[in-house]
Order: structure tokens, then sequence, then C-alpha cells
């Protein structure tokens, strides 16, 4: 695109450079056209190499000045090549430019101040010793204007950055504080509730006596309270770090607590951003505890699909699930689509045709 702008550029300093040159130097020669065209042609390139341009620019219209002695004239392409030479910081290169140009001027160019009065011709000399110091003091401008807004961009982005930063410590330091309020205040609480039900069971049984119902269902409720408090107090103490490198330990962990399960990893594994990382292994942990909690006596299947431009994530299971079964999805099918939505991807969780259970999800995989 700069390239375009500075090609349109060139071309209209070159048909305004010749067409001025025919009006006002009439019988020009081939090499007059080239020098002329050379000099201005190339300045479609002043960005690339702007130094290179310079020197370009001052030979040509150096050498047009001694052949043709046209004055103030031959000065405009030099000026946008001293201009672009101080915008990219080449001083040396620029002044070097200038003086070679103005010393050759004032040296091969007195043809052209030879009918004006001395007046006139200092004035004139004066006038192009300006225009170049202008050129060079607005190169230099636009060149610190430009270092400025590129120094408050960068503070601005490491604002933002230490903004999430402190964010996600807080974040941090918040589930922390959540998971020992729960520690204290339901953990000791709950034991008592299970250790009570299991004592009176115990006497129960002990005096012959058949066990109440409700006193088993408080010992199951117990129990079941008290795994569901330890997930969610791993959930809220575990590293951010969690992710798709951790979960074959997940599924070690699950083998260890009874649930036989497998997992599987297809294409070529490559690190993903750190949101897409953290919601897949929650995904396959959340999947692995719905299998151990509600399939029955089942067996699951994790794989991990990389793709170009997505990451799938699919848990399967052998277990008590039928397709025709009205399914209402619980808090954790909820949070699992919460997440695929956040990140822009799709989740598909519903029983499978030949029995059990499936869930697929689709992450979406974007590098900046």
């Amino acid at each position: 695109m700069r390239f375009d702008r500075d090609l349109l550029l060139a071309a209209v300093v070159a048909a305004g450079q010749v067409g001025t040159e025919i009006l006002l130097s009439p019988g020009l020669t081939a090499l007059d056209y080239a020098l002329l065209l050379g000099g201005t042609l190339v300045l479609a390139l002043r960005r690339r190499f702007p130094v290179v341009v310079l020197a370009v620019t001052v030979a040509c219209m150096l050498a047009y000045t001694v052949r043709m002695q046209p004055g103030a004239v031959a000065t405009f392409p030099v000026l946008i090549a001293v201009y672009t030479t101080v915008r990219q910081g080449k001083h040396p290169a620029a002044l070097a430019g200038v003086v070679l140009f103005l010393a050759g001027m004032f040296a091969f160019g007195h043809d052209a101040a030879a009918g004006l009065s001395p007046r006139s011709a200092i004035e004139s000399r004066v006038l192009v010793v300006g225009w170049l110091v202008a050129a060079a003091v607005i190169g230099e401008a636009t060149r610190a204007w430009s270092a400025y807004l590129e120094q408050v961009e960068q503070r601005a982005a490491e604002a933002e950055r230490t903004r999430e930063e402190t964010a996600l410590r807080r974040a941090g330091e918040e589930r922390l504080r959540i998971a020992r309020e729960l520690h204290d205040s339901l953990t000791h609480s709950i034991s008592i509730i299970k250790v009570q039900a299991g004592v009176a069971a115990h006497l129960a049984r002990k005096r012959g006596e058949e066990v109440p119902a409700s006193l088993t269902a408080i010992q199951e409720a117990g129990a079941d309270a008290m795994r569901e408090l330890r997930a969610t107090l791993e959930v809220l103490r575990s590293d951010e770090g969690s992710g798709l490198e951790q979960v074959p330990e997940l599924v070690n962990r699950a083998r260890a607590a009874g649930l036989p399960a497998k997992v599987e990893v297809s294409g070529s594994p490559r690190p993903v951003p750190a949101e897409v990382d953290r919601a897949a292994y929650r995904i396959v942990q959340e999947a692995l505890t719905n299998v151990s909690r509600h399939a029955g006596p089942a067996s699951a299947s994790v794989r991990i699909g990389y793709l170009p431009g997505e990451v799938i994530v699919q848990i399967d299971d052998d277990g008590a699930a039928v397709p025709d079964e009205g399914h209402q999805p619980g808090i954790g099918l909820t949070g699992m689509r919460e997440r695929v939505t956040a990140l822009g991807g799709r989740l598909r969780a519903e029983a499978r045709p030949e029995g059990g259970f499936t869930v697929r999800a689709e992450l979406p995989v974007v590098h900046s």
C-alpha cells in the first residue's frame, strides 16, 4: 500500500518536472529526459532504499543542472529525497546529499543566475537553501512525532498487559480465598454429619436392628457432598496452567480411581492459546467426572485432535445413557457449553446411538 502511494507520488513528480522543463527549456534531448525521469521515478523506492534514492536523485538533478541550468526547479525531487532520508533517521547521508547538491548547484548553476541582479541571484540561492533546510526539519519533526506515537502505543500496551496480569493475580487470590472459606465452613460440618450418620448406622447394626433408610441416605449424601466439595476445591486451587499436556495425567488419575479410561492424540501436538488450553482440559476433567458419577459401570476414551485452525476434544463412554431418554443438562455441561461458546467454538453433548454418552468440543485456534 505504501509502495503504491510512493509510486503515484513519483509519477506525479515526474510528470510535473518533465512538463515544467518542456515549457521552460525547449529543445530537451533524450539524455535530458533520462536524467529527469531517473531523478524522479526513483522516488517510488524512497522508503525501501532512502540513501540510494537520495544519491540517484542528487546525481541526476545535478547533471541536469549542469546541462540545462534550470535553477531552483531542479530542487523539488531532491526535497522529497532529503525529507525521506531524514524521516528514516539517516542524518549523515541527508547532510552529505544536501551539501553535495548545494555545492554543485552553486558551482555549476552560475549561468542560470547570470541574467539576474546580484540581489535576485542571492535570493534565489537562499530560497533553495531554505527549501532544503525546511525539508530536513519537517522530516525530523515527522520522525520525532512517529517515535512519540510509537512510545505512547507501547506504554498503552504495557499498561493493558499490567492490568491483565493484576486482574489474573487478583482472580487467583480470590479463588484461594473462596477455597479457604469453603474448606473452613463446610468441610468440618459435612464430615461431622457423615461420621454421626455412620456411627448411628453402626450402633443399629450392633443392636441387630435394621439400619433406617434415612441414615443410609444421609451417609450417601455426605459422601457425595464431600466428593463435590473436594472437586470444587481442587478446581479453585488448581494452577491456571492446566492444559492439554496434563490430560494424560488426568486420565491416569481417573484410572486410579477405578474408571477404565484411555487417551488418544491425533495430528501434531502444538502450543495453543492459553484460554483454549485451559478450556480443553476443564472439558475433559468435567466429562470424566460425569462418567464416574452418572454412567454406571463404564469405560471412557479421550480423543484429542490437532487440526488446522482448531483443536477437537472428544470424550466417549459406554455407560447406561441411551438416545431415547430425556437428558437434562446439569451444571457441568452448562459450564462446558459456556466455555466453548465464549471461545467461538461448538459443543455437542448427547447420548450415543450404540449406548453411552459423548462430549465433543471443537475449539478454534487463532494465533496472533
